[in-house]
């Protein structure tokens, strides 16, 4: 190790000592050996990556905690190859010239949504600012729906976003209700940008009311305003087994770009299953102009991202079904399957003074994707003599391989959906070692 680490480790546990002893909370100095002992395994700990690999049984597919969308085999290994060496990143290598790291995406999403053209950023909260500031960023009005006014984690609230911008919210509608009428009043006082906005982490029931894209699409065309549609959560054509549906039909990049949205805006570690960024599909004569923007600088992905983001477009065309998409597989993950899972899970885990059992349960995709969306799963509920939920749970933390689960009712439970390969033979391990 590093002689700074080593150095910080054994001043911190003379200091700890130190502190102790003048504070009269320890009856006698530990010996030489022990001190060495503290410094070393305190020099290990900060020495460690911090950023490990942990289990996720929470039953939260897209946990933005825990890094949301696990990445496809072909996506890992296009960082492997290529992302060790030098690659074409901005360089088109049959003239030899400069070119832009944009376009050699444009091709794959034009074959899977249909799209003309694709900018990408480093997130979707950016991409949302960099359209905004390019298209409206000189205080032009962007009508939005009030029900759609959304704050997500992390303090984003898209007002606030669209004052950082230089855009001007133009708020039309009630909380609840919002008719085609109020869109036409707001672009008959001069407005020209149109935004629909995804409620990612909520859902409103009873007597209320959207605009669908449909006809907000084709009321942009007869009044030739722009129309752009922050979708979040990124179903290009296609749900994996569930979707959120709007106006009686499934939400996706393909549908609201056929309805006439100009850019549609989306995740790219959400359902669309691959890196953190955020995709901006539609019209090339539009995504020119936002491409071309200085803020674009700012927010745009590095090699690595974008070799991700390729090799995942390619696992979509090759499977449609999303079969090769470790996202997708886990939203189709049937409640037969994750019931044998369960209950071959605990019957390993019970043994001694563990108590395990396979029991019925619910997940949910998570990352704001379709809120109010629950899945039928199973898992094993968890009980160890003498250990409290809470203490079973920080035990299973805080071992060799994470195991990150839920409490329900005084009991650990161990979701069987969002366990990967080689997750239950960390969770066996962790289990045990908690048991003593």
């Amino acid at each position: 190790m590093p002689r700074s680490v080593r150095l910080a480790a054994c001043r911190a546990v003379v200091e700890s000592v130190r502190s102790a002893a003048l504070a009269q909370t320890i009856d006698s100095i530990p010996g030489l050996d022990e001190l060495v002992d503290r410094a070393r395994r305190a020099a290990v700990a900060a020495s460690a990556p911090k950023l490990r690999r942990v289990v996720n049984a929470t039953g939260v597919v897209l946990h933005t905690n825990l890094g949301r969308a696990p990445l496809a085999q072909s996506a890992l290994d296009a960082i492997s190859e290529i992302g060790g060496g030098y690659t074409n990143l901005e360089m088109d290598l049959r003239g030899g010239k400069r070119d832009s790291r944009h376009g050699r995406l444009s091709e794959g999403f034009a074959r899977a949504i249909g799209c003309e053209h694709v900018v990408v950023a480093n997130n979707c909260a950016a991409a949302v600012f960099l359209a905004l500031s390019a298209l409206a960023g000189d205080g032009d009005d962007v009508v939005v729906s009030r029900g759609e006014l959304v704050e997500i984690g992390g303090s984003f609230r898209m007002p606030e976003i669209m004052e950082a911008s230089g855009a001007r919210l133009k708020e039309i509608g009630a909380t609840n209700r919002t008719h085609l009428r109020d869109y036409e009043r707001a672009l008959d006082a001069g407005a020209r940008i149109v935004m629909k906005v995804h409620r990612s982490n909520f859902a409103q029931v009873g007597f209320v009311k959207e605009v669908s894209v449909e006809e907000l699409g084709a009321l942009c065309r007869e009044r030739g305003a722009l129309f752009l549609h922050d979708l979040g959560m990124g179903v290009l054509d296609r749900g994996p087994g569930i979707a959120r549906r709007e106006g009686g039909q499934p939400e996706s990049v393909r549908r609201s770009l056929a309805a006439g949205a100009h850019v549609v805006l989306f995740s790219g570690d959400k359902m669309l299953g691959g890196p953190q960024a955020g995709l901006l599909a539609g019209t090339a004569d539009v995504l020119k102009i936002i491409g071309s923007h200085p803020v674009m600088r700012l927010v745009r992905p590095g090699k690595l991202c974008l070799l991700a983001l390729e090799a995942t477009l390619r696992a979509w065309e090759l499977d449609p079904s999303g079969g090769l998409i470790p996202t997708a597989r886990l939203l189709g993950r049937t409640p037969g399957s994750l019931k044998a899972t369960a209950e071959r899970l605990a019957a390993l885990l019970s043994h001694g003074d563990v108590l395990a059992r396979a029991m019925e349960t619910a997940s949910t995709p998570g990352g704001g994707s379709l809120p109010g969306t629950s899945l039928p799963s199973w898992g094993v509920g968890i009980q160890i003599s003498g250990r409290s939920a809470n203490a079973t749970a920080s035990a299973l933390r805080n071992a060799r391989r994470p195991v990150v689960a839920r409490i329900e009712d005084d009991e650990v439970v161990i979701d069987c959906r969002t366990l990967i390969d080689g997750d239950e033979e960390a969770v066996l391990a962790a289990v045990r070692d908690a048991a003593g």
